[in-house]
């Protein structure tokens, strides 16, 4: 199959955020980090768009290359910085510091998660279907949906305290 520059064009600005988001889940929230495993996962992408054979989904396959990628550059660094997070007095549930400090809590709990474990709880925050992580991690479309409700309760025991 030939793709054309516009094509990708199209699938790059289609994907972007949600491939940069799943990064970000890979790196406990390192933007700068989380933005260039993004651009290599895009231009990985591009080298190999003519080698794709639409045997599955084009957003199958590029979160399977972005999987691969964070994992690689995981195993590089071995260990990634976490973010410093201050534990600060809020007022509000609504308070945007309340809810970015949440944010920050929940990247640390998925950082503890065991590496296959991350890569299907990423994945699904990101709305991708569980049949579709299934077939991205390897998966029954079972196991993925008993390992999706333990991690959540997992999660949400680690986020609480």
């Amino acid at each position: 199959m030939n793709f054309s520059e516009e094509q990708f064009n199209l699938i790059y600005k289609s994907h972007y955020a949600r491939v940069n988001r799943l990064c970000l889940g890979y790196t406990h929230g390192d933007i700068m980090l989380s933005k260039d495993l993004t651009q290599d996962i895009f231009i990985k992408v591009w080298q190999n768009l003519s080698a794709f054979k639409n045997q599955s989904n084009v957003s199958t396959w590029i979160y399977r290359i972005a999987v691969n990628t964070c994992l690689l550059e995981l195993r590089k660094k071995k260990s990634i910085r976490f973010l410093d997070v201050q534990d600060q007095p809020v007022d509000s549930e609504d308070d945007p510091a309340n809810k970015e400090e949440k944010l920050h809590q929940l990247y640390k709990c998925i950082a503890r998660l065991e590496t296959s474990n991350k890569s299907i709880i990423l994945l699904e925050l990101e709305g991708i279907p569980q049949k579709e992580i299934a077939e991205i991690v390897g998966l029954s479309h079972e196991a993925v949906r008993v390992r999706i409700h333990r991690i959540k309760q997992e999660l949400t025991k680690c986020v609480k305290k």
